[in-house]
């Protein structure tokens, strides 16, 4: 049974998570990369976002990280334009992280719009395909010699004016995900292990009280 603090935290963690802002990596391929940017979209509270590549190697680390990602789904795609397609039918407004002449200061977007950013691969950037699904493209002012941040510490500092944003207009406060989806995930994320058993044999989820307890023993028959 799951200590009552552990399941406290997993249920604000649901509460306050973000389905409306994502991040999409395209071609980012070094598993250091790859870690850290999903850290930073669980540390900001994204619910969902999605590597991208059409090299079955870079598919490979990509499949490989998302795999190890126990609190933010990864959705995994070979190119950005039927990616871009969905996130546009949910209302999304499509930013890219590039230094190009029409380019804004990524601090000037209003980030309470929903929202997908994305990212390029860490040698050459995003792709022209990935410029032109762009509403807008953002840079990150810099003041030193060099001209471009690692592509996790770029897509942190982004995510995190973000949340500053969300943060103020009091988006963390309500729960985004309705009473039915809330209630399956949060048992998912309590009892990883026995929710994959129930749905192989085709059971219902057991309601958990405000502990995380099973209000009743059919869940272990």
């Amino acid at each position: 049974m799951i200590a009552p603090e552990r399941f406290h935290k997993i249920r604000r963690l649901l509460e306050q998570r973000q389905t409306d802002l994502t991040l999409v990596m395209e071609n980012v391929n070094k598993a250091h990369n790859l870690a850290a940017i999903i850290r930073s979209c669980d540390a900001v509270g994204i619910h969902q976002m999605h590597a991208v590549s059409s090299r079955s190697y870079i598919r490979t680390r990509q499949n490989t990280a998302a795999g190890a990602s126990k609190w933010v789904k990864v959705s995994l795609g070979d190119s950005v334009g039927p990616v871009c397609d969905g996130l546009r039918q949910q209302g999304m407004q499509i930013l890219v992280a590039t230094f190009r002449p029409e380019a804004v200061d990524f601090r000037s977007i209003d980030y309470t719009r929903p929202t997908a950013i994305m990212v390029g691969e860490e040698l050459g950037g995003p792709s022209e395909e990935a410029l032109k699904q762009a509403d807008q493209c953002v840079y990150i002012p810099m003041c030193g010699i060099v001209d471009s941040l690692n592509v996790s510490v770029a897509a942190a500092v982004i995510l995190f004016e973000a949340q500053r944003q969300r943060e103020a207009a009091g988006l963390y406060r309500s729960r985004q995900f309705s009473d039915d989806e809330f209630r399956r995930l949060l048992f998912e994320y309590t009892y990883p292990r026995l929710s994959s058993i129930l749905r192989e044999k085709g059971k219902p989820y057991p309601e958990l009280d405000d502990n995380g307890a099973f209000m009743t023993d059919e869940a272990m028959e």
